[in-house]
C-alpha cells in the first residue's frame, strides 16, 4: 500500500480540499492504540466474524519512543481481532521484529517487506508456525475490513527510516 497522503508528524490535522485528516500517531504508541481501537469499534458490526481463534504475541524491538520496545498481541479467540498492549500467557506462537518491519507488516500490509524480513531473518517466530500462517487467510474481508486498514493507516506516523 503506498502512502501518498503523508504529512510531518508535527504538524496538526488539517483540512484540505474538504477532507479533514487525522492526526497522526506513532504505531503501538498508547495513542495510536486508543485511535486504532476506536475505528476497529466503529465498524465491529460491519465486519465478518473470525471464525479461527489465533493468538500470537508480537515483541517489537527499535521503538521509537518509551523504552524501545513494545509487547503487544493479536488475538481472534471472541470472533473479532483484537490488537491490545501486554502479553498473552499461552500464545499459539510469538512474532519478534523491529518496528520499522512490523508497521510494514501490519498497518501497511506490505507482504513483500515481510516475506523479505522473514527470509533474512528480520522476523522471528516462536510457536505454532502454521497458526501464524492462517492468520493471513482467517480474517475475512469485505468493504468495511478496508476501511478500517485504510483509516488505521491514516492515523499512523510514517515508520523512522534507518540512517
Amino acid at each position: 500500500m503506498t502512502r501518498s497522503n503523508l504529512r510531518p508528524a508535527f504538524l496538526p490535522a488539517a483540512k484540505v480540499t474538504g477532507i479533514v485528516r487525522s492526526m497522526t500517531h506513532a504505531f503501538l504508541s498508547e495513542d495510536w492504540m486508543t485511535a486504532a481501537r476506536s475505528i476497529r469499534e466503529k465498524y465491529a458490526d460491519e465486519v465478518p466474524e473470525v471464525n479461527v481463534s489465533i493468538q500470537i504475541n508480537l515483541s517489537i524491538i527499535e521503538v521509537p519512543f518509551g523504552d524501545g520496545q513494545v509487547d503487544a498481541y493479536f488475538d481472534t479467540s471472541t470472533g473479532a481481532l483484537q490488537l491490545e498492549l501486554g502479553a498473552l500467557d499461552e500464545p499459539d506462537a510469538t512474532i519478534s521484529t523491529d518496528y520499522a518491519t512490523a508497521q510494514a507488516l501490519f498497518v501497511e500490509q506490505n507482504q513483500t517487506v515481510a516475506m523479505q524480513a522473514f527470509m533474512s531473518g528480520k522476523i522471528k517466530v516462536q510457536g505454532d508456525m502454521m497458526k501464524m500462517m492462517a492468520m493471513q487467510t482467517a480474517i475475512p474481508a469485505n468493504d468495511f475490513t478496508e476501511k478500517i486498514t485504510q483509516e488505521i493507516a491514516n492515523i499512523t506516523e510514517p515508520a523512522p527510516t534507518a540512517e
